[in-house]
């Protein structure tokens, strides 16, 4: 992998999974905010560029097969990963943390009151999840599926009733970023999801499992934002 500093991080995301986590680490959003170059990114975070530079170097030469490369899948695997990893995932979290964080909130919110402001954070997050997810499965990734099929088929395309696959890709990706905002107050409000001192198991359960559910949000709208989507407006174009 070419890392360079003028490269965005974005770019260092789609070329090699690995790179992810070292991003992670030091909660560089390669996801909503992947368009900034690995030299500002590391102006944001207060990190020595070549220190950065070698553990993305040490990520790649670790790297294994169970990283697959998605801009080498066809787009109806990547869709079926989606929803079956991580779509699953965020239903699964959404049902067992809303009333974790209710649990939580009636002990300890008098005492920290930013758990009520998490609380409703995570409650609108929720909603808009649900709904995100709703839409992209009834709507957008059956017409992805139709387009490729199309494609490998050299047949033309159906049209939808959203006319190009750009007007409901925006939209997805406006979302998205609605979406990591929540996320970002929720990180800052907790602290890092750092529990107080003394907190019981319930409190820590919650924080980690929020910082859990954050770290496979941003894989998922990566997959999204900087694969599939643009991916899919590349072949709606090409035809």
């Amino acid at each position: 992998m070419n890392v360079d500093l003028s490269r965005t991080v974005r770019e260092l995301a789609v070329e090699n999974p690995a790179a992810t986590r070292v991003f992670e680490k030091f909660g560089i959003d390669y996801c909503c905010g992947g368009g900034k170059s690995l030299r500002e990114a590391c102006q944001a975070a207060n990190i020595a560029p070549d220190k950065l530079l070698d553990l993305l170097h040490s990520a790649d030469q670790k790297s294994t097969n169970g990283n697959k490369d998605w801009n080498s899948e066809s787009l109806a695997d990547l869709i079926d990963h989606i929803v079956d990893t991580h779509h699953a995932y965020t239903r699964e979290e959404l049902n067992r943390l809303e009333p974790l964080l209710a649990k939580v909130c009636s002990v300890h919110g008098q005492r920290h009151p930013e758990l009520l402001r998490i609380q409703q954070l995570f409650g609108g997050l929720s909603q808009e999840l649900t709904m995100h997810m709703m839409k992209e499965e009834q709507v957008l990734f059956p017409y992805m599926h139709r387009m490729e099929e199309a494609v490998l088929e050299k047949r033309p395309i159906m049209p939808s009733m959203f006319g190009t696959v750009q007007n409901p890709v925006q939209m997805m990706m406006h979302e998205h970023d609605s979406a990591g905002q929540a996320l970002h107050e929720m990180r800052e409000l907790s602290g890092g999801y750092a529990p107080p001192e003394g907190a019981c198991v319930s409190f820590q359960t919650l924080y980690r499992a929020l910082d859990e559910f954050e770290r496979d949000l941003h894989q998922h709208i990566h997959l999204e934002n900087n694969i599939l989507f643009p991916r899919s407006v590349e072949m709606e174009r090409g035809r």
